[in-house]
């Protein structure tokens, strides 16, 4: 007796290593639009919870931006639930204008993701995308100037999320479907034509063109760049909040030793807990801000300082996705390149300024509160309102 078509057999096997760390029992979610690739997720997923290994039910998420979008969704939810998923969930949402529509829908969809998998207590909530997906976000990055980060394109585990066809091809989603008599629903938007998203002129014009130019194994080796980036980033992403954490603690010991090290009138410099992640630190840095020793972050490599100075941004509450290059760069020349200017804006009404050798990330100081600044440059400090 011949096995299963070998795609069918490889979107499986994906699913099985993907959730092979989770308590047998557990229950996923498959994120079906029912389009090819998630279609042939979820029936992957079906296929391993008839096995015993876990429990798999699915979220159909409208996002009400096309006629008949709620007919789609019923229809997706429809063939889960004769895939044998349980519970099938069907969640419209509202997406706004923030970021542009594509961004939009992502935030919009992945809340709902999150939600429904707290709701349901599920341990994971599996996305269908594949290789290609992840050659076409490494592409898009490269046009937008982004850093390593952005680089390695999308986690195969980020959170509750996980993309177990993330070493698939689209073909071979589309095979799967095919060989099991799947019939997806086809998202016009993905025709690549004038008006449609950019990504999906890029799959429709751009991939195609690096194929014929370069030849075939363009979505692969993008896929290995994402892949070899990713762990640079982690790597740059752990020196980093061990300078955070250094410049916090450093921060702290001299403001205890020298009371004119203020953040406010007033106030102390505020909290020194060491990781830029941690949830209480959050909380603290929101109140009065994040402080760093100048010293230490000047001494440190460029990559790994201004990687800190991003991550001590978004510790006080400057929003990720708005905290770019730019906002990096003026923190930096405070550090590096200081000469007495003035504070830095940051996205999320913050500011850093410099005085005393500490640089504080919070919210921004009264114009008319006078700031001493300068013995970081020896000599007599300056008074100066709001020029530090």
């Amino acid at each position: 007796m011949s096995g299963p078509h070998l795609a069918v057999a490889a979107a499986r096997t994906a699913v099985s290593s993907a959730t092979a760390d989770l308590p047998a029992g557990s229950l996923v979610l498959v994120a079906c639009s029912g389009g090819t690739d998630s279609l042939a997720l979820a029936s992957a997923a079906a296929f391993v919870a008839r096995r015993g290994e876990l429990r798999a039910g699915a979220v159909v998420v409208d996002h009400g931006l096309q006629d008949g979008s709620a007919e789609v969704a019923e229809r997706a939810a429809a063939t889960c639930r004769r895939l044998g998923l349980d519970p099938v969930l069907v969640v419209r949402v509202s997406v706004d204008a923030a970021g542009g529509p594509e961004a939009a829908a992502r935030a919009a969809r992945y809340a709902a993701l999150e939600d429904a998998a707290e709701r349901e207590g599920a341990a994971a909530v599996l996305l269908g995308h594949t290789l290609d997906d992840q050659a076409e976000t490494v592409l898009l990055g490269l046009a937008r100037g982004s850093g390593a980060r952005s680089l390695a394109g999308m986690p195969a585990v980020r959170g509750v999320l996980r993309r177990p066809v993330l070493g698939l091809r689209r073909a071979d989603t589309a095979a799967a479907c095919e060989a099991q008599g799947l019939v997806p629903w086809h998202d016009p938007t993905n025709d690549g034509g004038p008006g449609d998203p950019l990504r999906s002129r890029v799959r429709a014009e751009v991939m195609p063109l690096l194929d014929r130019v370069l030849g075939s194994g363009v979505p692969e080796a993008l896929s290995r760049t994402a892949e070899q980036l990713a762990e640079d980033a982690a790597a740059l992403d752990a020196l980093a909040a061990d300078l955070v954490a250094t410049a916090r603690r450093a921060a702290g010991a001299s403001r205890a030793a020298d009371p004119r090290r203020t953040a406010g009138p007033g106030r102390p410099v505020g909290p020194t807990s060491a990781r830029p992640d941690d949830a209480t630190d959050r909380r603290d840095a929101s109140a009065s801000g994040v402080e760093l020793d100048v010293g230490v972050l000047a001494g440190a490599l460029t990559a790994v300082r201004r990687r800190a100075l991003r991550a001590a941004a978004v510790a006080a509450g400057s929003p990720a996705g708005s905290t770019h290059r730019v906002h990096v760069l003026a923190l930096d020349a405070l550090v590096v390149d200081w000469h007495g200017q003035g504070p830095v804006a940051l996205p999320g009404g913050l500011a850093g300024s410099r005085a005393y050798g500490t640089l504080v990330i919070g919210p921004p100081r009264p114009s008319s509160v006078a700031v001493a600044a300068g013995d970081d440059e020896g000599g007599s400090p300056i008074e100066h309102t709001n020029e530090e």
